[in-house]
């Protein structure tokens, strides 16, 4: 091929109009993300950017919007289980799953429906 894929440089996930504020409670206030400035051009059409390290996600408005319940982005951490302290601390839900042979992950919901993975490779 002439051409080589290099790595995921953000992954966009859909929510509500309106939704920014809550955006910014979930990602930044409880995940830990930090907000990016969008570019002037793509402010006007609403949604937020966040950051952790070099992982970027993109929230993006969209007037007939309906949560992804299945397909997800999987965010790999360290310290699983301080997460999941963390969020028992701010009442975040999450699922537990142990199927995946060699990782510990949890399912949990963004505020708008949207299925997030968060696994720690043991």
């Amino acid at each position: 091929m002439p051409f080589e894929f290099k790595r995921i440089d953000h992954v966009q996930l859909a929510a509500p109009k309106g939704s920014e504020e809550e955006a910014r409670r979930f990602f930044a206030g409880v995940l830990g993300f930090e907000e990016v400035e969008k570019p002037e051009v793509l402010r006007k059409r609403g949604g937020a950017w966040f950051e952790f390290g070099s992982i970027q996600v993109h929230i993006g408005v969209e007037e007939s919007f309906s949560p992804a319940k299945k397909a997800h982005p999987a965010f790999e951490i360290d310290n699983l289980d301080g997460l999941i302290e963390h969020l028992d601390h701010h009442a975040v839900s999450y699922k537990k799953d142990e199927d995946l042979p060699g990782a510990k992950r949890i399912y949990l919901d963004d505020p708008f429906g949207n299925r997030l993975e968060i696994l720690e490779w043991i």
